[in-house]
């Protein structure tokens, strides 16, 4: 048995997958801008996905981040970690099988994942979810 808030292997990339969708979806609902979902299971044994994401403000980072974990949490999925304050214009949860990186514009240029993890895979099916601006 393992201990609380303990990862366990349970990596399951068609479940993960599944996971990324439904958290770019509650992003979208949120109104995030410029969604993205990289697929860097080949690159790292930490996650299989990192889903990026940019808000207009620091309430807008605070509500995307709150939602995402209000409704994973109320379907039964648990955050491992989080870190991250609005003021810092970037926050991130770990899902373990897949992490949330949201940005404040500025920000995600400035760390620019996009091209850190430029190896990783682009899921183009999770990369179409609407963005914010409509």
């Amino acid at each position: 048995m393992s201990a609380p808030n303990t990862p366990q292997d349970n990596s399951d990339p068609v479940e993960s997958g599944m996971l990324a969708r439904l958290i770019c979806e509650i992003l979208a609902d949120k109104k995030g801008m410029d969604p993205l979902v990289l697929d860097v299971s080949g690159l790292t044994s930490i996650t299989d996905y990192f889903v990026i994401v940019t808000g207009s403000s620091p309430p807008h980072l605070k509500a995307m981040y709150e939602d995402v974990q209000v409704n994973l949490k109320g379907r039964g999925i648990p955050c491992f970690r989080r870190a991250g304050d609005p003021a810092g214009n970037w926050m991130v949860l770990d899902y373990v099988d897949v992490v949330v990186h949201i940005f404040a514009a500025e920000a995600r240029s400035f760390y620019a994942l996009e091209e850190l993890w430029a190896g990783a895979g682009r899921v183009p099916m999770l990369e179409s979810t609407p963005a914010g601006g409509d």
